[in-house]
């Protein structure tokens, strides 16, 4: 039986990935074996348990980790075949992360911030875009302001503005409420599937919230570096459809 694909054309397709980090006692097995496919502007939910794989799954997709062995193309690009450098323009041009943690600069301005990508991207009216970014996540009043005096939702906001405001083809959140509480996070879910469907983003989104991951498209739930349902067969037999082999 052939292994069921994504209805679209995928934005993501990894092949057989495996990823071994060595340690003091011996070799880890973090990936096992990854066969994922997502389609362009679909929003896909990563669950699993703590450990199971999830955050370093994104950061294959992102280019961030190399896998041991097993394909990954991103947005037609064969990440296999790029060295650092090309990975970095790979991800310049292609992505945008959302952590947990928020990862702004505490020295730079929420514009600064929001600014970083365009600015490597050589984009003459990086400001002026960085400005309209903040403006569409509700921050126009909070240019100047510095990571330190924004409150965590505020700070989030800016991380937001800062992934998509270079028009990346995929967005990737890893917990993205986590450190929010629930009004606030709320708030933040809102936003990120707002801008996300406004601008046809494909959005791979990692959380512990099971209602979180019913918002997505499909939900992926990874075991043990492995992946124990792609959410296909669910999502096609929603469309009346049979899924594939029956």
């Amino acid at each position: 039986m052939s292994r069921p694909q994504s209805p679209v054309q995928p934005i993501v397709a990894l092949d057989d990935v495996h990823l071994t980090l060595d340690s003091g006692a011996g070799p880890v097995n973090i990936l096992r074996g990854i066969d994922l496919s997502v389609g362009g502007g679909e929003r896909v939910g990563i669950v699993g348990p703590s450990g199971s794989g999830k955050s370093t799954m994104m950061m294959v997709m992102a280019g961030l980790e190399r896998p041991s062995s097993g394909r990954v193309q991103v947005a037609g690009c064969d990440l296999g075949a790029l060295n650092e450098d090309g990975l970095a323009r790979f991800r310049r041009n292609h992505v945008g992360i959302v952590f947990q943690g928020f990862h702004l600069v505490p020295t730079m301005t929420a514009l600064e911030n929001v600014a970083i990508p365009l600015e490597f991207a050589g984009a003459r009216d990086a400001f002026e875009r960085a400005r309209a970014g903040l403006e569409a996540v509700g921050l126009a009043h909070r240019v100047t302001h510095y990571p330190g005096q924004l409150s965590g939702g505020e700070q989030q906001r800016v991380a937001i503005a800062r992934a998509f405001v270079a028009e990346p083809s995929l967005l990737l959140a890893d917990e993205p409420t986590g450190n929010l509480d629930l009004e606030t996070g709320a708030h933040i879910v809102e936003l990120l599937f707002g801008q996300a469907r406004r601008r046809g983003t494909t959005l791979v989104l990692i959380t512990h919230d099971p209602a979180l991951a019913r918002r997505c498209d499909r939900t992926v739930t990874l075991m043990d570096g492995r992946i124990a349902d792609d959410g296909l067969a669910g999502r096609v037999r929603a469309a009346g459809l049979p899924a594939a082999g029956e």
